[in-house]
């Protein structure tokens, strides 16, 4: 049986949700692997929740918000920047895989855009395999 991973999306309101809804009503083909959450803004992703994902089973975890300067909250897309670059360098050290977290930008009328990369990091992560995070974490704590 071949492995089809599971990947947790937060997806900011004002752009990158409404890039995903664009390539669904524009009936686009994309990996049905992934789990939208929708946040208001990129900058809210607390840290917490990329672990919590992890923590519940999530194969990848995928991050999306605007495109920097077009930020609905002024700035909120570098607080999430700055967030993303140390929860890189937090999970390689608890022994995930950093090529299991990825952050994009995405706007509301890049459908295609979310649609390719939904399909990419699907197969980036299906490539690395499942990912054991509970028996990291029990090893880890």
């Amino acid at each position: 049986m071949d492995f089809e991973p599971t990947i947790v999306s937060f997806l900011c309101n004002w752009c990158s949700y409404t890039g995903a809804d664009l390539a669904g009503t524009s009936r686009m083909k994309y990996a049905h692997n992934i789990r939208i959450i929708r946040v208001m803004c990129s900058g809210r992703i607390d840290p917490i929740f990329v672990l919590e994902s992890f923590k519940d089973g999530a194969d990848g975890v995928l991050i999306c918000g605007c495109h920097p300067g077009d930020c609905h909250y002024h700035e909120g897309n570098y607080k999430c920047l700055r967030r993303y670059h140390l929860l890189k360098k937090y999970i390689a050290q608890m022994g995930i895989d950093p090529g299991r977290l990825h952050l994009e930008w995405i706007s509301a009328s890049e459908g295609k855009q979310f649609a390719e990369l939904a399909d990419s990091f699907t197969e980036t992560v299906r490539g690395l395999g499942p990912c054991h995070v509970k028996e990291i974490i029990e090893n880890f704590a």
